[in-house]
């Protein structure tokens, strides 16, 4: 092992050594052109530091990770070794249809700020892992999944399977579409999106990567809290169908609780935070076409942005965010306006991929030698839980919306949910976000229960479509019925309050109707069977059934118990109501409870539910919400049963981790990858008017521009191509640009992964290749006073297939 680490050691120097120089010159040919000598020198110098650092994180990172094991077992007394991670999965930003909604016109066109895999690794020292990914996505893809684990097995042997691995979305409904494999999860996004599932896959990858690689002694700390004005029940009157003795020992319709384990390095201190609270990722319309995380993904990137700031006040570290820690010059306002007036708009020009990358504020080659900090806001049991707080109202007459049905009038098209920013969609998603965010900082600040004992995990395929289920009824007795082959009822077509559907479906239909059975029967008829099975559901697409081209709905489910200590998270491929999470997390907590198992004799025993995990099967209500047939339960697809079988299977999972039992795998799912059909048009080129040049300002900045920080918006348009031609992974289309008065470089203070900042993206017409960038910055009140300029990275394709990347810059503005 010495010889091995020696060996090692000597490799690293070597590539170290060839990466710095290498880059040190790729990185001196992107500087700034306008800097003077003096500030190309100092730039340089900071650039030299930075990558020092860097390199000897690489030099030292492989040398650790081997000898970690054997220094945790000599000198260590934490009871884990903790990794964590997190990587760039922002999907395809123009041209393709948005996944969540249904909605052909939600076609994404720019981004909101960006979305990321969060990644976590614990595991004993000489025990396995479990991993567990928070993707900002509106739900995991068992395709997605399946080829995680390919890469994952390949690079690692079995270290990381699917047994061991739980990948869950936090339900954004702002992300790029066609990464799932069955066909009705991807009709609106004209088939599969090649692209999407690449952004996926190589971000959940690398995410996990990196928490392996940061894989160090450290311990895990866990806190409850309630956080109550976040979510409401968007179904409430299917909710009061449940037993009032069973309501009755609730205070609230929804779950309230948010759950935090907060990870602390013994050597670097607090590393990261992951939580689980239910809300829908609603609080972005259906008219939306910014790609976005929602009011989760907005959450964590307040709780990173407050951990990195706090970091940087008690450092004298290389700043990750440089924004809040500028100085501020005591310059006048008419000092300032004459030095921005020597600063005009740079003309588009030719530019690397590394330049967006370098560029960026949480670029990589700005991260101090330590790990960043990692915070994951985590979905579990949203089913039927809105964000929309302030309620649903018709559009028409701003009454309320009728309750049993959520309707206006008879019909469904006018009701919507309202957040706390009405009407503005980009406030809601600030203000749950934000909420969330300061009870995660609360819980975490105040966690002190350390998490202490095993770490295992059990998991199984189970066929949801011909599943036996053991009901016990009041008297004793015990009848076994089953589940059905996946049908969505006709309730699924009348949406929700935070996304209507349309023509004339209406929540609480049991019924249906002749004509729209006419249309279902000339896809599939379902059999009487079928209806029986599913009743009271009227069926209005048998997709169990439906296999043509290739199957529509998933029908084999991966269900997942990951335990570290007395934490249980049950990882489920859907959308569980609230009554439904609490049956679920009940039924596995008493399981547990009655095991015999000494390490859970005393002590609060805590069970999460991980949201679409895995995969995704839609929704999962109580049988006695189903029989309401809300949204909700025209979209339990297995039948009535759903949740009884669910609730039997944790049950035995459950009993099988605590006595160490292993389980049968159950029957694969398919891998359809091979299967899958695009119709969703390539880029064939990119061009700009005669004369102008990919980069250029077409609508520059007012000349001695001035705005106010808090209040002022400025915006830019340039020439523009594509973004479909490179994502620009870890990198940025847009960033707001502080002049720095001594030297006059630019020191990059916003980019498109903040929420003051939006990247828009525009044709002329649909199928044009010309394009525009506009970008906005909405000035936040943390601005410091100064110069600014806006700049544009992106990359045009040329007729024959090339892609060259370029840049351009607006004129320099003050902010006061």
């Amino acid at each position: 092992a010495f010889l091995w680490t020696v060996r090692l050691f000597s490799f690293s120097f070597s590539f170290c050594t060839k990466y710095f120089s290498s880059s040190l010159r790729l990185l001196l040919e992107q500087s700034p052109p306008e800097i003077s000598k003096e500030g190309k020198a100092k730039w340089l110098r900071n650039l030299i530091t930075m990558m020092e650092r860097q390199s000897l994180i690489r030099l030292w990172s492989s040398f650790l990770y081997i000898s970690t094991l054997f220094w945790m077992q000599v000198h260590s007394h934490s009871e884990y070794l903790i990794g964590l991670g997190s990587y760039d999965i922002t999907g395809p930003a123009a041209d393709v249809n948005m996944m969540g909604y249904a909605d052909m016109a939600q076609v994404a066109s720019g981004i909101h700020f960006r979305l990321r895999a969060r990644t976590f690794i614990v595991s004993e020292p000489q025990g396995k892992p479990v991993v567990f990914v928070n993707i900002d996505a509106c739900m995991a893809s068992q395709i997605v999944t399946l080829k995680v684990i390919e890469r994952l097995k390949a690079r690692y042997g079995d270290l990381y399977t699917e047994k061991n691995v739980g990948i869950s979305g936090i339900h954004t409904h702002a992300g790029p579409g066609g990464y799932l494999q069955y066909v009705v999860y991807i009709v609106t996004s004209l088939g599969f999106v090649r692209q999407s599932f690449d952004a996926l896959v190589d971000g959940i990858e690398n995410s996990i990567i990196q928490a392996h690689e940061n894989l160090r002694p450290g311990s895990i700390f866990i806190s409850n809290g309630e956080l109550l004005d976040a979510g409401v029940n968007r179904s409430p009157s299917a909710y009061l169908n449940n037993p009032s003795e069973e309501r009755s020992e609730y205070k609230y319709d929804t779950d309230k609780e948010m759950t935090l384990l907060k990870f602390v390095d013994d050597q670097w201190g607090p590393v990261g935070s992951f939580n689980w609270f239910a809300t829908h990722g609603t609080s972005m319309s259906r008219t939306n076409s910014l790609i976005s995380g929602d009011n989760k993904g907005a959450a964590a990137r307040l709780m990173e942005d407050w951990f990195e700031q706090r970091e940087e006040l008690i450092s004298d570290e290389i700043p990750r965010r440089v924004s809040s820690i500028i100085r501020n010059h005591q310059d006048s306002h008419e000092e300032l306006l004459e030095l921005a007036s020597y600063f005009e708009s740079q003309p588009g020009r030719a530019a690397t991929r590394v330049s967006s990358s370098a560029r960026r504020v949480r670029s990589p080659l700005r991260k101090a030698d330590k790990p960043g900090f990692v915070s994951a806001f985590c979905q579990t049991n949203c089913g039927d839980v809105s964000p929309n707080v302030l309620g649903a109202f018709c559009l028409d007459t701003g009454l309320p919306c009728d309750f049993n049905h959520s309707t206006c009038g008879g019909r469904n098209e006018l009701c919507y949910g309202r957040g706390p920013g009405y009407p503005d969609e980009f406030e809601s998603t600030r203000v749950i976000g934000e909420r969330q965010f300061k009870k995660a900082l609360d819980l975490f600040n105040k966690a002190s229960e350390e998490l202490q004992g095993k770490v295992d995990y059990r998991q199984v395929y189970v066929d949801f479509s011909q599943l036996n289920v053991t009901l016990t009824k009041k008297d004793g007795s015990s009848e076994v019925v089953r589940t059905c082959p996946a049908a969505m009822g006709f309730a699924f077509a009348a949406g929700t309050t935070d996304g209507p559907g349309a023509f004339d479906f209406t929540q609480g239909d049991d019924k249906g109707n002749p004509f729209w059975r006419m249309v279902r029967n000339a896809l599939k008829t379902p059999h009487k069977k079928q209806m029986d099975c599913h009743y009271p559901k009227p069926i209005l697409l048998d997709t169990g059934e439906m296999t043509k081209p290739y199957a529509w709905a998933p029908s084999i489910l991966s269900l997942q118990i990951l335990r570290i200590g007395k934490l249980f998270i049950l990882s489920v491929p859907g959308e569980f109501t609230t009554m439904a999470g609490r049956r679920l997390r009940d039924a596995v907590k008493t399981q547990l409870k009655s095991s015999g198992d000494k390490e859970l004799s005393g002590g609060e025993i805590h069970v999460v539910i991980a949201g679409l995990a895995n995969g995704y099967s839609q929704y999962v209500t109580t049988f006695e919400e189903y029989q309401v047939q809300r949204y909700e339960g025209a979209s339990t697809l297995f039948g009535p049963h759903t949740l009884t079988g669910y609730i039997q299977e944790f049950k035995k999972l459950s009993k099988s981790l605590v006595l160490g039992r292993t389980v049968q795998p159950g029957p694969q799912p398919p891998n359809l990858l091979d299967k899958q059909v695009s119709f969703l048009t390539p880029v064939v080129m990119d061009s700009t008017p005669g004369g102008d040049s990919f980069g250029d300002v077409i609508s520059d900045v007012p000349k001695n521009l001035s705005v106010k920080r808090g209040s002022d918006l400025v915006a830019v348009v340039f020439q523009s191509a594509c973004p479909r031609n490179d994502l620009l992974t870890e990198g940025t289309f847009a960033l707001v640009e502080r002049l720095e008065r001594e030297d006059k470089s630019w020191t990059p203070v916003y980019d498109d992964d903040d929420l003051c900042l939006r990247f828009k993206w525009s044709r002329p017409k649909r199928f044009s290749s010309r394009s525009q960038a506009t970008i906005e910055w909405r000035i936040p009140e943390s601005a410091s006073p100064g110069v600014y300029r806006i700049t544009h990275f992106g990359a045009a394709k040329r007729l024959f297939g090339s892609v060259q990347h370029f840049t351009g810059s607006s004129s320099a503005f003050v902010v006061t």
